[in-house]
């Protein structure tokens, strides 16, 4: 019982589809929906005239100078720990 009504209702959604495609948002051929719902006229056919073609140049990104503070050096049998060198 349970997939004769699983079945039914996809056939019916599928109906459903296809009926509300055809309707073009429930305004009918020739209308369209405004941004409030309502059914608004189409306007005659809108012509976009091609622009100047603009050619910019490739952007290059460089990457960031980083500045590394010169490195602690202790002497052999010293490790730096702690902010100073400390024998091994």
């Amino acid at each position: 019982m349970k997939y004769l009504f699983a079945a039914a209702v996809l056939l019916s959604t599928a109906f459903a589809g296809m009926s509300a495609a055809e309707a073009a948002g429930g305004c009918g051929p020739g209308w369209h929906r405004g941004p409030y719902g309502g059914c608004v006229r189409n306007r005659g056919p809108v012509v976009v005239a091609p622009g100047p073609v603009v050619v910019r140049p490739p952007v290059v990104v460089r990457p960031p100078v980083v500045v590394v503070p010169r490195g602690r050096g202790c002497p052999y049998g010293m490790a730096w720990r702690y902010g100073r060198c400390r024998p091994i």
